[in-house]
């Protein structure tokens, strides 16, 4: 096939270009902005654009397929020459399920944890030798890509974000994948801007269940009081509901060990009562996919854990320095609360990133309160910078204290201010939790803590 990718800059949008670039198909693409990784990876495989911007001139009738990223706006010009031409446009989780017509797919979906879910059971079944497609926001160690496809695959298992298709497609992502295998691992309020009430964010959830194929299978988390609600009116008799939570463990010295029904022990590098559910959540997927508890267990001994989820930055006698993609409220509550319960003697300082636009927004502030409570030092950083691009409502130091119910909470603001906080950090040798979805003001954080 001949492709071409509008705004071919994005995570997943890159990662499908390689991904059909590997196959042997001819890719071309095209964006206003191009970031790292994804500029060099793209450069590396021939497939960087020679210049930014939109160019209608790219656009032809032999081409076989457009992929239409979310970035790309519906009067782009390359979408309407397209759109003339009549040639066949896809968002990429459509063409994903074009691609897997014929395999049996899971999907893992949910406010928290799908990125750390969906790699789990990557990892698990490469370590037990299946063949499989796979679509997933991180990369995941073993894996050169975050998108595969093979011809000899019989499944797929993608990661199933709740966020907008496309510009044409303004639907969520995972209402297109129509899995055999569906995971929920639970739902809390976010992407306000796309979902402005809590009750229109529980509604697309609902109606991921009904995309499941019949005869297939819901595997949910009980812990999730809003979820248990959403799963039980839900009445389909064509499908098997799996429930799971926290499995039976032990924390001792810094280490997580499981304990299985037989009472043998399974030793774990990965920690945290919500990624205690996760691989629960990930055990029953697996099971649905034909894998022994056996195969799962012997390979879950060995994942570390998915790039930026509790990623290690240092780690020697005095300290651990994690970093974690967490952002929404129950992200980051779970996330200080994993870290407290796992190291209790240490003196953490918990730093977040205000980046998103639902993080920044005044009104869904609020939903952030007690989220780092258990946190030995808080402290919230956001740009102003990024607000005015987000083209929200200024927010004041003492409004996102007041959000945060947390007195002792301290706020940063300014970039060169928050850098001397992060080295003041390094040099006390303190244990450090630093959580965000965004890039710091454009600070290196693992050059500072390299120094």
């Amino acid at each position: 096939m001949q492709v071409h990718f509008i705004a071919i800059g994005g995570a997943a949008m890159h990662n499908l270009a390689l991904a059909l670039h590997k196959k042997g198909h001819t890719v071309t693409g095209s964006d206003d902005e191009i970031f790292e990784p994804s500029k060099s990876r793209l450069e590396k495989a021939g497939l960087l654009p020679s210049a930014v911007g939109w160019f209608p001139e790219k656009i032809h009738a032999r081409l076989d397929a457009i992929i239409l990223g979310m970035h790309a706006r519906s009067d782009n010009p390359e979408l309407i020459r397209a759109q003339e031409l009549g040639i066949r446009i896809y968002s990429y989780p459509e063409f994903m399920y074009h691609e897997t017509t014929d395999k049996i797919r899971a999907v893992v979906g949910g406010s928290h944890g799908k990125t750390t879910i969906t790699s789990m059971i990557m990892h698990v079944l490469k370590h037990s030798q299946r063949q499989f497609d796979y679509l997933v926001g991180s990369l995941v160690e073993g894996f050169d890509t975050m998108v595969g496809l093979d011809e000899a695959s019989t499944m797929a298992v993608m990661e199933g974000d709740e966020y907008l298709a496309s510009s044409l497609q303004p639907v969520p992502k995972f209402h297109l994948y129509h899995p055999h295998i569906a995971l929920i691992s639970g739902i809390a309020w976010d992407h306000m801007n796309v979902f402005p009430t809590f009750e229109n964010y529980k509604e697309q959830f609902r109606l991921f269940i009904e995309t499941i194929k019949p005869g297939g299978t819901l595997v949910w988390c009980s812990e999730d009081a809003v979820l248990a609600e959403v799963v039980d009116a839900v009445k389909r008799t064509d499908i098997q509901k799996r429930a799971y939570g926290l499995p039976n463990h032990r924390v001792m010295n810094g280490n997580t060990v499981l304990i299985r029904t037989d009472g043998s022990e399974v030793p774990l590098q990965v920690f945290g009562n919500h990624n205690l559910m996760n691989l629960e959540g990930a055990r029953l997927v697996c099971e649905a996919l034909g894998l022994t508890s056996e195969e799962f267990y012997s390979a879950i001994v060995h994942f570390k854990g998915a790039a930026k989820r509790l990623e290690v930055l240092v780690k020697d006698k005095q300290r651990v320095v994690f970093r974690d993609f967490a952002h929404s409220p129950s992200k980051v509550k779970a996330t200080v609360q994993a870290v407290q319960a796992q190291f209790p003697q240490q003196n953490f300082a918990c730093v977040l990133e205000l980046h998103t636009f639902s993080s920044l927004n005044k009104d869904f502030l609020k939903e952030y309160a007690g989220s780092m409570q258990d946190a030995t030092e808080a402290v919230v950083f956001y740009n102003p910078q990024t607000i005015a691009h987000k083209r929200l409502q200024p927010i004041h130091p003492e409004e996102v204290k007041e959000a945060f119910q947390q007195p002792s909470l301290h706020v940063i603001t300014d970039v060169k201010q928050l850098k001397a906080y992060f080295q003041s950090l390094n040099q006390q040798k303190r244990s450090v939790l630093l959580m965000s979805s965004g890039n710091w003001g454009g600070i290196s954080v693992e050059q500072i803590w390299n120094e």
